[in-house]
């Protein structure tokens, strides 16, 4: 089973958001049409999917996903910018 860190942002990629998940598809769908209205990424329209990365190991997911939304800012951009430079939203690429 694969596991999945991933960030997520709003269209004017001011705000960003951080979680892991082990259905990338289905979890960002959530987010995109706030099915959880309450949430976090429904408040501030954080629909936009920059940055994943992949293991097999679920404990390593979520040390991951703790390690980043540790970061600052700046280095959070940083691992975005070296992934995808243009901040183009990359859920259409997951099919």
């Amino acid at each position: 089973m694969n596991y999945y860190v991933y960030m997520l942002t709003n269209k004017t990629n001011k705000v960003l958001y951080t979680g892991v998940t082990n259905d990338l598809l289905r979890r960002v769908y959530v987010h995109k049409n706030n099915l959880l209205p309450k949430s976090f990424t429904a408040k501030y329209n954080i629909h936009k999917l920059v940055y994943y990365e992949t293991t097999t190991d679920a404990y390593s997911a979520i040390s991951r996903e703790k390690q980043i939304k540790g970061w600052t800012r700046a280095k959070k951009n940083e691992l975005i910018n070296s992934f995808n430079p243009q901040w183009n939203d990359l859920y259409d690429s997951l099919f």
